[in-house]
């Protein structure tokens, strides 16, 4: 089951994904599918290559912003920025846990939310950024 952790309109996060789990992601709307874990981070995850193969036959955008867990950061929020502007929307981004790309979301969103709206959309989505987002 597919643990959709929804940011905004067109972002959301999860935990590590199955290609199993591809087609109840497109079906539930997404179009592009972002992967922010390195290969081999875990025992038994699958390749980014793997979800990238399988992605693409059903029709998905794909990107590889790979982040090491706890290193996230704005480098990885520019790339993202920048693979957007051409890639559909919605958008669908994993990692471990949700954390990274939920980390890479909030800095991308700095410069066009108050820190108090991305603060209530991470937690809504489960995840604590008040270490990494200034407070209003």
């Amino acid at each position: 089951m597919v643990d959709i952790r929804r940011l905004s309109d067109d972002f959301s996060v999860s935990p590590q994904i199955a290609v199993t789990d591809l087609q109840t992601i497109w079906d539930a709307g997404f179009r592009t599918i972002i992967c922010n874990r390195p290969d081999n981070e875990d025992a038994g995850q699958p390749s980014v290559d793997e979800i990238e193969v399988a992605a693409r036959k059903i029709g998905f955008g794909f990107a590889h912003i790979s982040a090491e867990s706890g290193r996230a950061g704005m480098i990885h929020a520019a790339e993202t920025r920048r693979q957007l502007a051409d890639l559909p929307k919605p958008v669908f981004a994993y990692c471990r846990s949700g954390t990274r790309c939920t980390v890479i979301w909030s800095l991308m969103m700095v410069s066009e939310l108050e820190g108090h709206e991305i603060l209530a959309a991470t937690a809504a989505a489960g995840y604590d950024m008040s270490p990494l987002i200034a407070h209003d």
